[in-house]
């Protein structure tokens, strides 16, 4: 086996990922496609993460993406996680990861609706009910919860969950409801009421918003498809990093892997995988930094991170695993950034980065200040660190 070096894999990362200098081009699908999915669980995410690899593009300029041309949508993914993806990849995206939630999740909606007392025949009732929100987001073209629950009142509805649980609470019906409708993509989300730093989206039919329903594409050939498309952008990595990414069984990981004739290389950590034809040394791309912000595709796209993240986890990710804003120096992350109240950019170095990577991080501070404007984005996942660097 070949061995792959952590500098190896930075050199990878800067250039596959559209952050080194000359890798800052393309579209906002092109970026979304090389990327397999920006995470979208966090509105800002979207902008900020096609800012740090693009020339850079505006806010205009991604909403008229997003919304007028429609070259992206955002659909339900992998880890239950919300992606902005190119139309070419939805399908892959939908029928490999979020089609399979499908069964698991009618069952426990199913139960809840029975165990809230809404209904003693959940099927019937929530067949009924799907049909009925469908039928409104048609009649409306695109609509918010809010709107649907008025049309549908059903959808209003209150359940409880972990009782007896710190975490106990309840949940309203609709928010289940178009989930599971999300998970075929019979809906997507759409423009958000308010700005792009909103999450309180619109839905709409998919075949309404795009002009037709995503092809089918049978489970296998998408994991296959999908786990090429992942190693093309992340690779090497291992069966660890690929299982936790797509969220699906390890059987089902190594099947995708052993489809695509994926080659095995050593790795620090573990043995590893690339595709075939990717097993050559590539060059070293001019120094480059970056600010990525909380949830980036990047750095959350492996489960073993210490060649790129160290010992810093603690300091940028929060209990649950979820990554905050960060700064990267030659493909590590080197320190954290935040907003101060007045929206000033403000970030904290967690090592030493000499003289050119300080110079190169602070213009990139200076320039993602410019883009931001007045804007003071909240990262929806809170870290030690940039919390400490809000106050």
């Amino acid at each position: 086996m070949r061995l792959i070096t952590a500098d190896e894999r930075r050199a990878r990362l800067g250039l596959r990922h559209g952050l080194a200098k000359e890798a800052r081009t393309g579209t906002v699908a092109e970026i979304a496609g090389d990327l397999v999915g920006l995470h979208s669980s966090d509105p800002a995410t979207v902008y900020l993460s096609i800012r740090a690899r693009s020339r850079p593009l505006s806010v205009p300029e991604i909403e008229h993406a997003l919304y007028e041309e429609r070259s992206v949508i955002r659909v339900l993914g992998m880890r239950r996680t919300i992606f902005v993806v190119p139309l070419d990849l939805a399908p892959l995206v939908v029928a490999g990861c979020a089609e399979p939630m499908a069964p698991a999740e009618t069952r426990r909606l199913a139960k809840m609706l029975s165990e809230s007392g809404i209904t003693n025949e959940p099927g019937p009732w929530l067949n009924q009910v799907i049909d009925e929100t469908l039928a409104a987001i048609r009649e409306r073209g695109q609509a918010p919860a809010t709107e649907l629950s008025k049309a549908v009142p059903a959808l209003a509805n209150q359940m409880s969950f972990g009782e007896g649980r710190k975490w106990a609470g309840k949940v309203g019906v609709s928010t289940r409801v178009l989930f599971l409708l999300a998970t075929d993509a019979r809906i997507v989300r759409t423009r958000p009421r308010g700005s792009w730093i909103s999450g309180q989206y619109r839905w709409s039919a998919t075949e309404d918003w795009l002009g037709q329903a995503l092809p089918r594409i049978d489970l296998d050939e998408a994991r296959a498809e999908l786990a090429r498309r992942w190693l093309r952008a992340y690779g090497p990595g291992t069966i660890t990093d690929l299982k936790w990414w797509t969220g699906w069984p390890v059987t089902a990981v190594r099947k995708a892997v052993e489809k695509i004739g994926a080659i095995q290389v050593q790795l620090s950590e573990a043995p590893g995988y690339v595709l075939p034809n990717d097993n050559e040394p590539i060059a070293e791309p001019e120094p480059w930094a970056a600010f990525l912000p909380g949830l980036d595709s990047t750095v959350m796209g492996w489960k073993e991170r210490s060649w790129y993240l160290g010992d810093h986890g603690p300091r940028l990710f929060d209990t649950s695993g979820n990554a905050g804003p960060t700064v990267w120096w030659q493909g590590r992350v080197v320190g954290g950034w935040g907003q101060r109240a007045t929206g000033e950019i403000a970030y904290q170095f967690l090592e030493d980065v000499g003289e050119d990577g300080r110079t190169q991080i602070e213009t990139e501070a200076a320039a993602l200040q410019g883009w931001m404007g007045k804007t003071t984005v909240t990262p929806r996942f809170r870290t030690p660190l940039e919390t400490e660097i809000g106050r």
